[in-house]
């Protein structure tokens, strides 16, 4: 089926032959399948028309790190961080990840894809098409395989497209909290070789932090990663400068996220090595924080900058992209076109999806948001109002 879609008011995109952002007027879009197979004027001979009413029609926002796997939630700890307490003082005391963890060991699969794809479901309301989803709350084999079997199970089910990845080294469990050299050798010798047996996940992340996974752990486990065919990418620097971004840019990863605490030398590795600086500013937002990570000075020494939502049930239960762009404008010095560039194009980017999302162009998915507005400049003006009118994925107009 040929469909059109007319009477845009117009159309921004990522143009990477002008290497800029674009804005087109006087033309349509014609999708055939679930592509984009032309974008000009005066397209006929169509099987169904789509009145755009005037909208501004951007390509899907894609939310390169999120961690939706997840029974009930922590607002109880909210509760707590109100009163004064740090979220490391709560992790401390058996909070944090390990609430988390405790939660999805209980639950059984049904369960965690049951409350698992209510969350990803609402990302579409926020006109997010594309999420990477971790693991990282169940940290024991079983637990972590039952997490990427849900999120393979809630890419056949759910409208939007998940990019799975294994974060095993989120923490160290309680069981090893004495002996973390085992439970580094169980997620390399045990959990990473079954993952790649049953192929259930693109990724694998590792949470690279002082008292976390120290840069010699991260290395280790990445590396036997990259020898099971896994692409790879590192939660970096977010607390303090561990030498996390150099890690990532010394084993190729492609993105390296948070980055609040990242140095000179880290940003200068990653600009030379090509990889992808994805920004968390909702994060620092929803943990109180006032240091958010400099994209200003990442992207004057050559950085590509994406960003991401961090959605997770502990430091950041923000799904709206829209609102991520307003922080990034706000507190990382990001320009409206760079954060409109790193909420799409360096997004799709960061997850090895650039050749065919990201952008508007014949080839590409026909993954659409129609917005209320009449230039990108809305997108962060209008911070927390709905302007989404309607949100295409693969060609199909969906209920949300």
């Amino acid at each position: 089926m040929k469909i059109k879609i007319y009477n845009i008011g117009s159309i921004v995109t990522w143009s990477s032959n002008k290497n800029k952002v674009e804005t087109l007027t006087g033309v349509e879009i014609m999708i055939e399948g679930d592509k984009i197979s032309d974008v000009s004027s005066n397209i006929k001979n169509v099987d169904r028309e789509i009145n755009a009413e005037g909208a501004l029609i951007i390509p899907g926002f894609i939310d390169s790190h999120t961690h939706p796997i997840f029974i009930g939630n922590r607002s109880d700890e909210f509760a707590l961080r109100v009163k004064g307490e740090s979220y490391e003082q709560i992790a401390n005391s058996g909070g944090g990840i390990l609430s988390s963890i405790t939660n999805v060991r209980n639950a059984s699969e049904e369960q965690l894809f049951d409350e698992s794809y209510e969350k990803v479901k609402s990302f579409l309301s926020y006109g997010t098409t594309t999420i990477e989803a971790k693991s990282g709350y169940g940290l024991t084999l079983d637990d972590e395989i039952k997490s990427l079997r849900v999120i393979k199970k809630l890419n056949e089910y759910a409208k939007l497209e998940i990019v799975p990845t294994f974060l095993g080294a989120h923490d160290f469990p309680q069981e090893f909290k004495n002996n973390h050299e085992k439970y580094i050798d169980l997620i390399c010798n045990e959990m990473i070789p079954m993952i790649s047996e049953e192929n259930l996940a693109e990724y694998c992340d590792v949470f690279c932090e002082n008292n976390y996974f120290s840069v010699k752990d991260s290395e280790k486990i990445l590396q036997v990663a990259l020898e099971y065919g896994m692409k790879i990418r590192l939660h970096a620097d977010e607390f303090e400068d561990s030498g996390a971004a150099e890690l990532a840019a010394k084993l190729n990863a492609v993105s390296a996220d948070h980055l609040m605490a990242v140095s000179d030398a880290g940003i200068s590795a990653m600009s030379n090595k090509g990889v992808i600086a994805t920004l968390l500013p909702g994060t620092t937002l929803f943990l109180g924080k006032n240091k958010y990570a400099n994209g200003r000075k990442m992207i004057d020494h050559g950085c590509e900058v994406a960003l991401a939502t961090d959605f997770n049930p502990g430091s950041c239960t923000i799904q709206s992209m829209p609102f991520i762009i307003s922080l990034a404008c706000l507190y990382c010095g990001l320009n409206i076109e760079e954060a409109f560039i790193g909420a799409t194009w360096n997004g799709a980017r960061s997850i090895h999806r650039n050749d065919r999302i990201g952008k508007i162009k014949p080839g590409y998915q026909a993954d659409l948001l129609f917005l209320n507005m009449k230039s990108i400049n809305e997108i962060p003006y209008w911070m927390g109002s709905d302007r989404l009118l309607n949100v295409m994925k693969n060609g199909e107009l969906l209920d949300f």
